[in-house]
């Protein structure tokens, strides 16, 4: 259930950070809190009817009930939470003023746990029955929480954390967190965090204790001092013990854990037993827990490097045009949700495919290292066809991100008979990583070498100027005909396409944001006019205060020698936009230190 979680609550975050905060809800205080409730209520009946399925009775069925109705809620979620009720309009004042907006993503996360709470609550009963332990209500979902924190708790920390640095009076800290070695820095410490705390603060939550001293810890010790192997030994309560299965967490050795649940301890003879812990052994020996990182940090490169072209081409599309016409949404707005969609497609493809690929290459390895780590691997397989019929005969069921037990059973059988198969799946996962870095160094070279992304570009000039002709009296089109030239660095055609624009639309924000812009910044110093941006940039600040036009305002204010200004809207620019912050606030810097030309 870990790894489908995980994908769970990758999906609910993103679904809430691409969330717009609008200026006023669509629908009234009283309709929208309406809407919640019964989706709330709504979800609750669909549980109370899961749940009651037959096949819902017995560990296999439940398993499968909670994943069916998470699913749900991620789109009960969405459509009811976020959608019609603008859950994220009445969650930003947990911003404190806008100071720490990781707060109100961390309370959106935390909203569609409520819902995972309402299934929880419905499911209690029969968790009970099935795994003969009773709780409150309200102890249910504290362990259910704890038991799916520990998938969250590092964005959530990192991400108060920054907040909390960003809020430093220090020029330094802001300066470097403003700067591109910013992102390094953080990477850095979200992986000492994942290192040095993580593993301790996660067995925790999960309420593991040390392994009482007895005749199996000896062995199973002695067993580990033989591979040259060191970590603690926890007794891992996972629904209530009852779950066969083990699991290895800890880079560093001090803080490394190998968690084996009662049951399997129960139910494994001490050899099957230590080729369950020569499996984790080898996860360890092969250097996954860093290959995870290494995966999760790849997601975030690929998804900067391609999906941005990948919006480019969508909105150079002719649909686009339809779109921003027929619905009459901001094209800011239509851009946003164009470059929203392909990357949750990319989120889910990504970690149900490529990261769902290599970790069931990687439990692969595991059990083909157990051969050389104990000689064979009859044990493993024997501890493989107990597990199967003890959990309700699962040996041909697959997933997503382990291959099936029968597949696993095959696979040793076959290395078995022939000893070359460990030797050929260690060079398919070599070859793998190497093709997947390759991708990722020509992904980065291609970024660099093509920055204007000429192709996209092309097919999207053709559409708008086409637009532009056909209808020329709207002001739309002349707006997006002068960002065109602007971005072919064609400053003159985008000065008379942007004067057509206002003068079709005198108190269009945009128009005239986009039009001071190109009065203070362009290449060519004859068509400069900073003191004719300062007063577009007050209107365009007056009727819209967004993050780029106050930032618009500030650039104008610089221009004009009004530095106390300048810095002061900067500051309310980083208000407005928190996902720009360290942007804003760099600028700050700029106009404190700098001088306009």
């Amino acid at each position: 259930m870990i790894y489908n979680n995980l994908l769970l609550f990758l999906v609910a975050i993103f679904l809430f950070a691409m969330d717009t905060v609008p200026e006023a809800p669509m629908l009234s205080p009283w309709y929208g809190l309406g809407i919640f409730v019964v989706s709330l209520y709504g979800y609750e009946r669909i549980c109370i009817y899961i749940y009651s399925r037959p096949w819902a009775r017995r560990s296999a069925g439940y398993f499968a009930a909670e994943k069916r109705l998470s699913l749900m809620a991620l789109i009960i979620f969405g459509a009811g939470a976020l959608y019609l009720s603008d859950a994220k309009y009445y969650l930003s004042a947990f911003s404190l003023g806008d100071r720490v907006p990781a707060l109100v993503n961390i309370a959106g996360l935390f909203l569609f746990m409520l819902y995972l709470a309402v299934m929880w609550r419905v499911a209690r009963p029969r968790y009970e029955k099935i795994f003969g332990r009773e709780y409150t209500p309200a102890e249910f979902v504290a362990l259910n929480i704890r038991a799916n924190l520990p998938i969250v708790l590092p964005w959530i920390i990192l991400s108060v954390c920054y907040d909390l640095l960003v809020l430093l009076p220090y020029h330094g800290m802001q300066k470097l967190l403003a700067s591109s070695w910013g992102d390094l820095a953080f990477f850095v410490l979200f992986l000492l965090f994942v290192v040095l705390f993580f593993p301790p603060l996660v067995r925790r939550l999960w309420g593991c204790k040390p392994l009482p001293d007895s005749e199996l810890k000896s062995e199973l010790t002695r067993f580990c001092q033989s591979q040259n192997f060191r970590a603690r030994l926890y007794e891992w309560p996972l629904y209530e013990g009852k779950v066969l299965t083990a699991g290895v967490m800890g880079i560093v050795p001090g803080l490394r854990y190998v968690l084996l649940t009662p049951a399997i301890m129960q139910s494994m003879s001490r050899e099957e037993l230590e080729s369950v812990m020569a499996h984790e052994i080898g996860h360890v020996k092969r250097h996954h827990l860093l290959l995870y990182i290494f995966l999760i940090a790849g997601f975030s490169l690929l998804a900067t490097l391609l999906i941005e072209p990948f919006a480019s081409f969508l909105i150079s599309h002719h649909l686009f045009v339809d779109a921003v016409i027929t619905t009459g949404m901001d094209v800011e707005t239509l851009v946003s949700v164009i470059s929203a969609v392909p990357l949750l497609i990319f989120l889910v493809i990504y970690f149900r495919f490529i990261f769902g690929y290599f970790i069931r290459n990687f439990e692969r390895q595991a059990d083909l290292h157990v051969i050389g780590a104990v000689g064979h691997g009859r044990a493993l397989v024997s501890a493989f066809e107990r597990i199967s019929w003890l959990s309700g005969g699962i040996r041909e069921e697959k997933n997503w991100h382990h291959f099936g037990i029968g597949e696993r059973i095959d696979c040793l059988q076959d290395a078995e008979r022939d000893p070359s198969t460990i030797s050929r799946h260690d060079r398919k996962v070599r070859n793998s990583l190497l093709v997947y870095g390759l991708v990722l160094v020509i992904a980065a070279v291609a970024a660099w070498q093509i920055p204007d992304r000429q192709s996209s570009v092309t097919g999207q000039e053709r559409v708008i100027l086409h637009m532009a002709q056909k209808e020329p009296d709207k002001a739309l089109w002349q707006l997006l005909v002068g960002n065109l030239m602007m971005s072919r660095k064609m400053e003159a055609q985008a000065l008379a396409a942007y004067e057509k624009a206002f003068s079709l639309e005198p108190i269009n924000p945009e128009v005239m944001n986009n039009l001071a812009w190109l009065l203070l910044t362009a290449e060519d110093k004859s068509l400069r006019e900073p003191f004719e941006a300062l007063t577009l940039a007050k209107a365009a600040a007056t009727l819209a205060p967004r993050g780029h036009i106050l930032d618009t305002l500030a650039h104008a204010y610089w221009a004009n020698g009004m530095k106390e200004e300048a810095v002061q809207a900067a500051n309310q620019a980083a208000l407005a936009d928190p996902e720009r912050r360290r942007f804003y606030q760099g600028r700050a810097q700029q106009f404190e230190q700098e001088v306009y030309e």
